[in-house]
């Protein structure tokens, strides 16, 4: 259904959608003469010419054309964009290594008390003690979970704490007088990591996976030498599954004065059931919007607090706070590496995350991780007829499937049933990651998901391994999706011909 309104652009009729149906057209094609969403009232303060306080070479000939609209219009407007975005909220999003997951309208009432939203971050530490006991509490449980021993939250994601991470095992060698000169990583390793090691002035060294899918330790010892500063390593690894050598991986790490670094993107398959200090890792990031309540895409809100076993907490950005004997106090670390975020980091996210803590307790956190481990192993036994798990292995919370076998049958890919599967009220998975699977199809269904939503994407899954049996299905396929505003697009071509500002058009 559409309703029809005048708009300003030469008196012409403008279609606008009902429920979210059609196209939607621009604010300015909603535009009337004379229309106002509201008005200011009067203030007893007189007007000022600009002309007599801004040269007139930077005011405008003409007013600036901007639309005309009522408030009820433009409500509705923003509104119907709204309902054409997909969101945790709206249904499953089964992104891999990105652990998208339904968080808790409790995280988000939280986060909306005054005296948590309205604290300015230059308030004195005086003003600020619930603040800081919030962040030494989040600390505290972070640092049980971990098995580390101190940790900065300063920085703003996943990627910043990396290279957090690496600034603190460089000071640490440097401290030492080591001039080391090589990080290794996992053929399967996040992309992020790489860029990492050479920002922080590192070379990245490839560790190659083994026929299971895990760091082949053979291979690793090769590499291992006096210039080895360390390995970034996430267990579970990126195909989903747990690193059994983890042991021998930190010894032979550990001989060569290296540190283990552990990539905290997978930390929802294993909290209150294993701790990277157990496994020998010395410096862990932790991403809270990814596994304690923050909903994340999009480029924020982020946290990637990073904790280290007691020899690095010298090393540690600062100040950071701490309890003392009346209330908290902040304290630069001895040989600290600098700040690596204003203040104290994305705040706000602390405390979701330590709502999402106190609500589970240690007991539900533990169940969080093993229900995650659950639905992922359950969905991958479902579908993996039609789409082969990349390693036959049990899976922790996340699973790598392939779609090779659609694509020698028909040339249906990865990236087709991704794009069918929005047709069907899913959001896609991760595809063509990690790079060592073909046609990767990686798949975290996280612990939010009930059964019945699980049963549904597999039978979505099925239903479009079925169409790409057929010729004319596989050509549909091809042009997946066909129910979205947006059909498809070229994902490439943003990349290749970048448009910076709207005037930089053809």
């Amino acid at each position: 259904m559409t309703q029809t309104q005048i708009s300003a652009a030469g008196g012409k009729a403008t279609s606008i959608p009902m429920m979210g149906g059609g196209p939607e057209p621009t604010i300015f094609e909603l535009s009337a003469p004379g229309r106002r969403c509201g008005s200011l009232r009067e203030n007893g303060v007189p007007m000022v010419d600009p002309a007599s306080v801004i040269d007139s070479a930077y005011l405008r000939e003409e007013p600036l054309a901007l639309p005309e609209v009522s408030e009820r219009d433009l409500v509705a407007h923003f509104t119907r964009l709204t309902h054409r975005q997909y969101s945790v909220d709206l249904g499953s999003y089964p992104l891999g290594s990105c652990t998208m997951k339904y968080n808790p309208k409790l995280a988000d009432t939280v986060a909306g008390l005054a005296g948590i939203a309205n604290t300015h971050p230059l308030a004195p530490v005086s003003a600020i003690q619930g603040w800081l006991e919030v962040i030494c509490t989040v600390e505290e449980y972070l640092l049980e979970m971990t098995g580390m021993d101190a940790a900065t939250f300063a920085p703003a994601a996943g990627a910043q704490g990396e290279l957090t991470g690496l600034l603190i095992m460089r000071a640490y060698h440097r401290h030492r007088g080591n001039h080391k000169t090589k990080v290794l990583i996992p053929d399967s390793a996040h992309g992020t990591n790489p860029a990492s090691v050479t920002l922080s002035g590192y070379e990245a060294v490839t560790v190659p996976s083994n026929a299971r899918g895990l760091v082949d330790v053979e291979a690793l010892r090769g590499l291992v030498d006096g210039e080895v500063a360390g390995i970034m390593l996430t267990n579970p690894n990126t195909v989903g599954l747990f690193e059994e050598d983890i042991a021998e991986i930190a010894a032979a790490i550990h001989e060569v004065d290296g540190l283990l670094y552990y990539d905290g993107a997978n930390l929802n398959a294993i909290v209150g059931v294993a701790r990277p200090g157990d496994m020998g890792f010395d410096i862990v990031h932790s991403n809270l919007h990814k596994t304690f309540a923050t909903p994340h895409g999009g480029g924020g809100p982020g946290s990637g607090p990073v904790a280290v076993v007691e020899r690095l907490a010298q090393f540690l950005p600062g100040p950071y706070p701490v309890r003392a004997e009346k209330g908290f106090d902040l304290i630069q670390p001895e040989r600290s590496i600098g700040r690596v975020h204003s203040h104290f980091g994305n705040a706000v996210v602390f405390a979701r995350a330590l709502s999402f803590m106190l609500a589970l307790g240690g007991d539900g956190l533990a169940l969080m991780s093993r229900v995650a481990v659950l639905n992922a192993n359950y969905l991958k036994a479902l579908i993996a007829e039609h789409y082969p798990p990349a390693y036959e292995a049990t899976c922790m919370h996340e699973f790598v499937a392939t779609a090779s076998n659609l694509k020698k049958a028909s040339g249906v890919r990865a990236l087709d049933v991704a794009k069918a599967l929005l047709d069907r009220g899913f959001h896609a998975p991760t595809v063509y990651f990690p790079l060592i699977v073909d046609e990767a199809l990686m798949i975290e269904p996280t612990e939010t998901e009930s059964r019945q939503t699980l049963d549904a994407l597999a039978a979505a899954l099925i239903e479009i391994a079925g169409i790409a049996q057929d010729g004319e299905g596989a050509e549909r396929l091809h042009e997946a999706p066909e129910l979205t505003p947006a059909s498809r697009v070229d994902e490439a071509r943003a990349a290749r011909h970048l448009v910076t500002t709207w005037d930089a058009r053809d």
